[in-house]
């Protein structure tokens, strides 16, 4: 069950620091989960955060540098010698202690590196940083069970208990040649039921899926959702196995990447958190709003373009929100689906039978709603029946060319290695108001002739 961290108890909290009452805070928390500790922490000020760290023991404060906010983190890591925070990387597996380490200058690094106790801790968290950190070897783990493929199931057994003191969690046994490359994987009840004397090589099972060392964290990502995994081993150019990938660390994949994405779709072209100062988070927005205020600027000129109209037909002008307003909705709903289509890797078929589909799909929605807006604008507001035909023709028109636009650029653009979800935000919805007005007034124009 959740842990609700309630206002009374943060407030107990502040207080127990601010009267310095070490022991007291300590006994407080002591049942409390890491994860909901640096929670509490990461609301705090950076030396009230400090403060509880430095009560609480390495086993468990190392678990919290995991799940602190960035700033928090640095600010506690600033405070802390290289050999404290070696003490505290001996207790993180090394993908985690890797990443923490990665956080720091240059020179840290290496004094923290070389007061790491274990030596090959020390060694497997060096061979982590030279990997690129959104790809498959930046992100897994070396602590895994392997087992040869020529000992026999005693054999296995023994060393197995050995290598398992230095894994947090065995999600799955894999089974490697004398070079160490990955010949598949062991089935603990086949081991379970089968004679001490039988070789693995008789009973693995050879059918594994993993990835190199080069593939992309996003495509990890997708292979284990795909597949339901729990975890996936990682082997390097030559096929051998160097690590594995745990779906905890895919789960932070997934929420970042969905971040990025709904970030993008509404126009921030940075990783920016509410927290962040209003530098960073004018710097993430201001971009696209400045395409939305030229993109502004170039609707005025269309609308310019078009004044003896609205001289001559002065109605129209009330309709013109409307028709930018769904030439936008539309828009977004056909990126935002084939956006999410190309995440989950469904998208299939040409872009030609795509944009059939969606012109069909458009053609009706547009005649449904241009029928709505006959009779409403007819029965309701009074106006005339050709206004009401321009506009319903024109509202068909716009809707058409929103669909097929918010269709064709998101396919486009991850064809060319863009992200697509930048086509779910203002770029996608300036561009249909500015092509939507244009159509509009040159329907009207061609319908009533002015």
């Amino acid at each position: 069950m959740e842990f609700k961290i309630s206002k009374e108890f943060f407030e107990q909290i502040e207080s127990l620091i601010q009267e310095n009452k070490a022991q007291e805070l300590e006994t407080l928390l002591q049942d409390v989960h890491f994860a909901d500790i640096a929670e509490i922490m990461n609301d705090l000020q950076d030396e009230q955060a400090i403060y509880i760290f430095n009560l609480l023991d390495s086993e468990k404060t190392a678990e919290i540098l995991l799940e602190l906010d960035e700033e928090v983190r640095e600010a506690i890591l600033r405070t802390l010698s290289a050999k404290e925070i070696a003490e505290e990387l001996d207790e993180l597996d090394t993908d985690d202690a890797a990443d923490i380490i990665a956080e720091l200058p240059q020179k840290k690094k290496a004094e923290v590196i070389s007061e790491l106790e274990d030596v090959e801790h020390a060694k497997d968290i060096v061979d982590l940083l030279r990997y690129d950190e959104n790809t498959a070897g930046g992100i897994m783990a070396k602590e895994l069970v392997k087992v040869n493929e020529n000992w026999n199931v005693l054999t296995c057994v023994k060393e197995m208990r050995l290598q398992a003191e230095n894994v947090t969690r065995v999600h799955s046994i894999y089974v490697v040649d004398d070079e160490d490359r990955l010949k598949g994987r062991l089935s603990l009840k086949d081991l379970l039921t089968t004679s001490t004397k039988t070789q693995i090589s008789e009973v693995f099972i050879k059918k594994v899926d993993y990835v190199k060392v080069d593939t992309k964290d996003v495509e990890v990502a997708r292979i284990m959702q795909k597949y339901d995994l729990e975890a996936i081993p990682v082997v390097d150019e030559l096929g051998r196995l160097v690590g594995r990938i745990t779906i905890d660390d895919i789960v932070d994949i997934i929420k970042e990447e969905a971040d990025k994405d709904y970030q993008l779709a509404a126009g921030i072209s940075q990783d920016v958190e509410a927290d962040d100062s209003i530098l960073e988070l004018t710097k993430a927005r201001l971009p696209w709003l400045v395409l939305a205020l030229f993109g502004g600027f170039i609707s005025v000129r269309v609308l310019g373009i078009f004044e003896p109209a609205m001289a001559n037909h002065p109605t129209l002008f009330l309709f013109t929100p409307l028709i930018a307003a769904m030439g936008g909705n539309v828009g977004v709903q056909s990126s935002a689906i084939i956006v999410q289509g190309l995440a989950n890797n469904t998208i299939t078929g040409s872009i030609i039978n795509r944009l059939i589909k969606e012109f069909s799909l458009s053609l009706m929605n547009g005649a449904f709603l241009s029928g709505i807006l006959i009779l409403v604008s007819h029965f309701v507001f009074g106006f005339e029946y050709t206004i009401g035909i321009t506009v319903s023709i024109a509202l068909l028109s716009v809707i058409i060319f929103a669909s097929l636009i918010g269709t064709f650029i998101p396919i486009i653009l991850d064809k060319y290695g863009v992200d697509p979800a930048l086509a779910t935000g203002p770029f996608i919805t300036t561009s249909n108001d500015i092509m939507g007005i244009l159509i509009y007034f040159t329907i009207a124009k061609a319908i009533l002739g002015f």
